[in-house]
């Protein structure tokens, strides 16, 4: 008879409870990151950035080192009145890359940013004191953008359910975190953020150069004279609509009742047009701007 075969064992290295535990990590992330998409699939509306960006850009710049740190920016290339269409594409392509894209697109875009805004710092002739790397002033801006994506839906499509309002918050802390804002310093509930918001909205300060800016940016005067009376009248009231009510004040901007009833209408009408369409026309022109950044990423060009 021959010699028995030699049976060799592999060992299986069990994993280590660090190993399991940071496993059991990125698997709640990852299915939470789904419940996001699955939520921006239903509820995000692109056009919304055509009706609605102004309106939050001024409730941005209401912080006066916001608003400060834009009209005094030295950042020419950067400037929506001197460069609207690029400004446009960067901002909207931001808005997408937070929502839509991925970890390493976010980061690209953050160290892209960063370059402009290590320039964007008050002068010792500067009414108010600021840096756009400021955490607080940084909070403010994407507190606003979630603020504006909340509004735009729940007006468009009804009320969130608890557990959808909670997935939104969730999403939103990337308006933040795509920037320098700490994820521990987003809003962890929704009522921690409408406490923050209605004392955010108490520091509104609006004086005549920035409100100017602002007025000037809700009637599109940064447009081709001929598109800005064209279209100036109709942006300015689809705009004004979507700002809170000590904004539009400290701006001069008359709302009545029959405006609201107006508006209200519009953007049922809206929600009713896009929940039909397939996600890839709803979310037209973010997702389009986001693939716009992409493409410049790949190709070594800036994204900013």
């Amino acid at each position: 008879m021959g010699a028995e075969p030699v049976r060799t064992h592999r060992l299986v290295e069990e994993p280590t409870a660090g190993e399991e535990s940071a496993s059991l990590i990125r698997a709640e992330q990852e299915a939470e990151r789904a419940e996001e998409m699955a939520l921006m699939r239903r509820k995000l509306d692109g056009v919304v950035a055509f009706i609605a960006g102004p309106a939050n850009v001024a409730m941005q710049l209401g912080w006066p080192e916001v608003g400060y740190g834009v009209v005094e920016s030295r950042v020419e290339n950067g400037r929506a009145d001197l460069h609207p269409f690029k400004r446009f594409r960067t901002t909207i392509g931001y808005l997408g890359i937070a929502l839509l894209g991925s970890h390493e697109q976010r980061v690209a875009y953050r160290e892209a940013i960063n370059g402009q805004h290590r320039q964007v710092r008050s002068t010792s002739e500067s009414p108010v004191k600021y840096n756009a790397f400021n955490r607080d002033l940084q909070l403010w801006v994407a507190s606003c953008l979630y603020y504006g994506s909340l509004d735009a839906i729940t007006r468009m499509h009804g009320p969130l359910s608890r557990e959808e309002e909670l997935v939104l918050l969730r999403a939103g802390a990337r308006f933040g975190t795509t920037l320098q804002v700490p994820a521990e310093l987003w809003h962890r509930t929704p009522e921690e953020f409408r406490t923050y918001w209605e004392e955010g909205l108490d520091r509104i300060e609006i004086d005549d150069r920035v409100g100017d800016y602002l007025r000037g940016l809700l009637r599109v005067d940064l447009l081709p004279a001929p598109l800005a009376r064209v279209l100036g009248p109709l942006n300015q009231w689809l705009n004004t609509g979507f700002l809170p009510e000590p904004i539009r004040d400290q701006l001069g901007l008359a709302w009545s009742e029959r405006d609201q009833r107006r508006h209200d209408r519009v953007l049922r009408v809206l929600g009713a047009v896009s929940r039909p369409l397939p996600h890839v026309l709803r979310a037209f022109p973010i997702n389009a701007m986001m693939w716009n950044l992409e493409i410049r990423r790949r190709l070594g060009k800036s994204m900013v």
